[in-house]
């Protein structure tokens, strides 16, 4: 499964990219205005640092601008994936972005029946939003492996990109149920590493090798 960071601080994404593990990278409004940056020099010093795909979304709601502002979007690299939201007006745009070549990231995907249209609009990623249902009562990890059937059942292209990813067990799940992609929090994926148990064998390890007064180097 691939891992991109949801997330639009330079300092942060810099440090992360070194790790190698990082394959793309999500950004939203939200984001962006958290980080008080330019938006556009922020998506383009993003995708400096990153091969991967970079999402950055329209700003608008009706077709022609969504069209203009993700055509300006893409302008930016060819791994620019641009987003927009899973309204009709989007998928709208999402076809019509497709149809010229452009990676397009369809978001805010709460059904099963909104996700079979973007991939019939030729979306790139379906963007479900595992936490935001959960927080409402419903099962978002179900949604993810209900979308990831009718996808294998009809071989469709689009990935699906577990969203509003909120802690470890949901990385977890997300990879069990078929997920192609999980965009996550910084801080969530700095859990990943953690397990008591790495630890406590670290400290024996350590201590026993201390034990024997012998260097590596």
């Amino acid at each position: 499964m691939k891992l991109f960071l949801d997330t639009a601080e330079i300092r942060v994404l810099r440090e992360l990219a070194e790790t190698g593990l990082i394959d793309g990278v999500t950004t939203n409004p939200s984001l962006i205005a958290k980080s008080g940056r330019d938006f556009l020099a922020t998506i383009a010093e993003i995708c400096e640092l990153f091969e991967g795909p970079v999402s950055a979304e329209v700003a608008a709601s009706d077709f022609e601008t969504m069209l203009k502002e993700g055509e300006k979007l893409a302008a930016i690299a060819d791994h620019v994936a641009v987003k927009v939201p899973l309204t009709r007006e989007g998928l709208r745009t999402c076809a019509a972005l497709a149809d010229k070549g452009v990676m397009v990231n369809v978001t805010l995907c709460f059904s099963v029946n909104q996700a079979l249209l973007a991939a019939k609009a030729g979306a790139s990623f379906i963007s479900p939003f595992v936490g935001r249902l959960d927080d409402q009562g419903a099962d978002g990890m179900q949604l993810i492996r209900d979308i990831r059937e009718v996808y294998d059942n009809y071989a469709f292209g689009t990935e699906v990109l577990a969203a509003s990813i909120r802690n470890g067990a949901h990385v977890r799940d997300a990879a069990l149920a078929g997920a192609d992609c999980a965009t996550i929090p910084p801080n969530v994926f700095a859990d990943l590493y953690q397990h008591p148990l790495t630890d406590k064998g670290l400290e024996i390890f350590a201590r026993d090798w201390a034990a024997t007064g012998q260097k590596i180097l």
